[in-house]
């Protein structure tokens, strides 16, 4: 298997332009052939670089709304042929296919059109089929080509170029790193395909497609490893924006995640602080101020150093009392631009807002040895106290239902 492949022609079709000019430049600066199609090739061109639409390699013009580009022989052998093996080379120049060895690809934005609310053909219409083709062809035959589906690795491209070409160890990485975006991709797919046919929530199959997105200095204790997922939908304390503090450690995290569920029980403004994984104080109030005092009230000891989690927008009079007390994260919706400015004078304090509105999610999962246990998402079911029923004991009064119900 060769080390080093020197990049004479590639192929690329990206959705997500970023970077796109940057590589472009540097392909056509180190004498490579550039093929591509529709906008991704008029935004090469238009910076003034030659490049040759995918048309033009086919001899057969894009069809169907686009649906069909690059399902072609011209193209998917020349992704394809293994150039170590005699016989490749004598069919590329029987069938006049020329080889790749570079294909710069990444996929409609199935997942963020999905995000935005699409649904129906709206949704349907993002699923790639040519683009993955593209990438599974081109990681299969790593031996040859090298395939990069993440913008973020065209710097070191880049580097390879000056080095005289790609290493095979570089595209072994990337190769992974191509079957695992389309396997997202397609976990992503199945997901919404299943809501949107009706399918039980807890189906006969399950794909989960995780993507790292930071490296956490530690796990639950200093000596484990950790790291923060995301799934294709992720919402909540996953993707909340910091605003000020130290990097999120893993019980933060988890802290924050325990801290924003309970608080999200509440229609009324809810705050609850969470410890070590266990509360600290949960409480509504007719704002949040009030409901901050009355959670910290429940346990002064054991809030201090604790997580903060809110379901309404955090107020200036809730945060001059939360900077009155050592914490290490609050999270919420929003923060009014006076009480931001009030707890980022606190150095230490990890400030998160949500960066879309808290959704509980769907499941419940959780692994054991073996597997994994999932299981509907525990909701509001029985919280109308109209429906209890007393089975033993005298009757209970107003206030005591209100304090039960709170308690459900």
């Amino acid at each position: 298997m060769p080390d080093v492949v020197a990049i004479k022609r590639a192929l690329i079709s990206v959705s997500d332009k970023t970077g796109l000019i940057e590589l472009a430049t540097a392909l056509t600066a180190a004498g490579i052939q550039l093929v591509s199609t529709g906008s991704t090739a008029k935004q090469i061109a238009s910076a003034g670089m030659a490049v040759k639409e995918v048309s033009e390699v086919t001899g057969f013009p894009e069809s169907l709304d686009g649906r069909v580009k690059t399902l072609h022989p011209s193209i998917h052998g020349g992704i394809l042929a293994d150039l170590r093996l005699e016989k490749h080379n004598q069919e590329l120049a029987e069938l006049n296919i020329e080889a790749f060895q570079l294909v710069v690809v990444n996929l409609y934005p199935f997942v963020e059109t999905v995000a935005s609310g699409s649904t129906g053909d709206a949704a349907i219409e993002q699923i790639d089929i040519g683009g993955p083709a593209m990438v599974r062809a081109a990681a299969k035959n790593h031996a040859n080509v090298a395939i990069v589906v993440d913008p973020k690795n065209y710097p070191l491209l880049i580097d390879a170029l000056d080095d005289g070409g790609t290493t095979l160890k570089f595209r072994q990485k990337l190769a992974q790193q191509a079957f695992a975006h389309t396997s997202g991709y397609d976990a992503a797919v199945a997901s919404f395909l299943a809501r949107e046919f009706g399918e039980e929530v807890i189906s006969d199959s399950m794909n989960i497609s995780l993507t790292k997105d930071q490296d956490l200095r530690y796990g639950e204790n200093s000596h484990q490893s950790a790291a923060l997922y995301l799934a294709g939908d992720s919402s909540g304390v996953a993707t909340a924006i910091q605003h000020s503090g130290k990097q999120m450690s893993y019980n933060n995290f988890v802290d924050a995640d325990a801290a924003l569920r309970a608080a999200h029980d509440f229609q009324a403004p809810a705050v609850a602080i969470i410890k070590h994984a266990n509360p600290c104080g949960i409480a509504i109030g007719a704002d949040v101020a009030t409901a901050y005092q009355a959670a910290h009230n429940t346990d002064p000891v054991s809030a201090f150093g604790g997580v903060i989690a809110t379901n309404s927008e955090v107020t200036e009079a809730m945060a001059l009392a939360v900077a009155e007390v050592f914490t290490e994260v609050i999270i919420a919706p929003s923060f009014s631009p006076t009480a931001i400015e009030i707890l980022k004078k606190k150095k230490n304090l990890r400030i998160l807002e949500l960066s879309s509105p808290y959704v509980r999610a769907a499941l419940d999962i959780r692994q054991v040895s073996g597997g994994m246990l999932v299981q509907d998402s525990d909701g509001f079911e029985g919280l109308n106290s109209q429906s209890w029923q007393l089975v033993a004991g005298k009757g209970v009064e107003a206030a005591q239902m209100r304090d039960l119900e709170f308690a459900w």
